[in-house]
């Protein structure tokens, strides 16, 4: 059957969101996600309460996602996991979901990369980008950058060589005493501070590479050191502290992020991922669109966090080209692209 006359389910299960989408003639038709709240009395994702999570939900969400859709199960033409990376008891409930489904309706199973359907979203919805681009993928796991050639060539030319951006973000916001995700809560604050407050020290790797555990020591000793004189410190503070550290992090994406550019001399530049939703991140890619000639690409908000759409997206691509699986496909928690 030809990829634009395919109806294909997609579940995305790799940390603490279960999702489902329904796809048909390369389009989204909805997206539907059922989040977690229980992980925010722990302060972070629990696998364990993740992976019961799912079990509980993706009944619920597929069957929705269908109804919405008004396909039945025996107009599916493919089923679409996300195989990894994420956490493998995450992972192992939408697999084995997927293969189940799979095999009782005997049509194809197409496994998708978790961060290569993250650089799929922008084909989503216009406008979109032209080959080859750059994209940079944010998350609370990732930071990459990511050379895309074609829908499923993509190469990572960059890399943190310890913690994720997204991980840095919610420790800091941890040492500011915001819950969890602290993420949005930081960027919140920030966008009432003074961004040029406070410094920080920020690593400088060779080529491409990120190191963020270095300003997390940083403002975690600088922290320590005020609050010495001053208990009411990071109180009193907080908003400026926020932007500051926010500012700090963002100028470290874009100073790779401008080398790569200029050096590989592509203008075509997107971002994924759950921190691409950060509203100072997006502010400076446009400031930069303006005055580098850059083309920015910022998928919607719906699309930045863990999403079936992207999964959806990929499996499409990866359809056309009859990529299948059988079933004796893995779940992958390191998977890379």
């Amino acid at each position: 059957m030809p990829a634009s006359h395919v109806k294909i389910l997609a579940i995305e299960s790799s940390c603490d969101e279960t999702s489902a989408s329904v796809a048909a003639n390369g389009k989204i038709l909805n997206n539907i996600i059922a989040t977690q709240s229980v992980h925010e009395n722990y302060g972070g994702v629990v696998p364990e309460l993740a992976s019961r999570a799912h079990q509980q939900n993706i009944v619920p969400v597929v069957d929705e996602a269908l109804k919405n859709a008004a396909i039945d199960f025996k107009d599916l033409d493919a089923i679409a996991f996300t195989r990894g990376p994420g956490l493998m008891g995450a992972l192992l409930v939408g697999t084995s979901f997927a293969k189940s489904m799979a095999l009782a309706l005997d049509i194809p199973l197409i496994e998708v990369n978790h961060m290569q359907a993250h650089v799929l979203a922008h084909f989503i919805d216009d406008p979109k980008p032209d080959f080859p681009f750059l994209c940079l993928t944010v998350s609370g796991g990732h930071t990459q950058i990511v050379k895309v050639n074609n829908y499923l060539d993509m190469e990572v030319i960059g890399e943190t060589i310890d913690d994720a951006v997204g991980e840095a973000f919610d420790k800091t916001a941890k040492m500011l005493g915001l819950g969890y995700p602290g993420g949005p809560l930081l960027d919140k604050l920030a966008q009432s501070g003074d961004p040029n407050k406070f410094q920080f020290s920020k690593s400088d790797m060779e080529g491409y590479n990120f190191s963020f555990s270095g300003l997390k020591t940083s403002v975690l000793y600088f922290l320590r050191d005020q609050l010495k004189n001053n208990p009411e410190f990071i109180e009193e503070n907080k908003n400026d502290l926020a932007a500051s550290i926010q500012k700090a992090l963002i100028d470290m994406l874009m100073k790779k992020l401008m080398k790569a550019s200029k050096e590989l001399g592509i203008n075509q530049i997107a971002i994924a991922g759950g921190v691409s939703a950060n509203s100072g991140l997006r502010n400076r890619l446009n400031e930069l669109a303006a005055s580098l000639q850059w083309k920015v690409f910022i998928p919607d908000f719906e699309f930045c966090t863990d999403n079936a759409g992207m999964i959806a997206m990929a499996a499409h691509y990866k359809y056309e080209q009859k990529e299948f699986v059988d079933q004796s496909v893995s779940a992958m928690p390191r998977m890379k692209i």
